[in-house]
């Protein structure tokens, strides 16, 4: 794997873990796919440091069930603006 791949998947765990972004918000900030995003976190990442890899796992596990909720809330801004 390339220096600036392993140096990029624990930048983004960092960042996961201080701000609890979700993939989306991941993606977005470092300007790189949700796959790629993914990839680096479950994959790369459990081979550079698994430990790192756990605690950023944890977190988008904790940002994939609540998607749901977010889903909703923002379905419902969108139609309070509507009237």
């Amino acid at each position: 794997m390339k220096d600036y791949i392993e140096e990029r998947a624990v930048e983004i765990a960092y960042y996961i873990i201080e701000s609890g972004a979700t993939v989306r918000q991941t993606a977005k900030k470092f300007g790189i796919s949700k796959s790629t995003v993914h990839k680096d976190v479950t994959e790369r990442l459990l081979q550079i440091n698994p430990s790192l890899a756990g605690e950023a796992r944890k977190i988008l596990d904790i940002n994939k069930e609540e998607r749901h909720i977010r889903g909703g809330l923002a379905t419902r801004e969108k139609y309070r603006h509507k009237l």
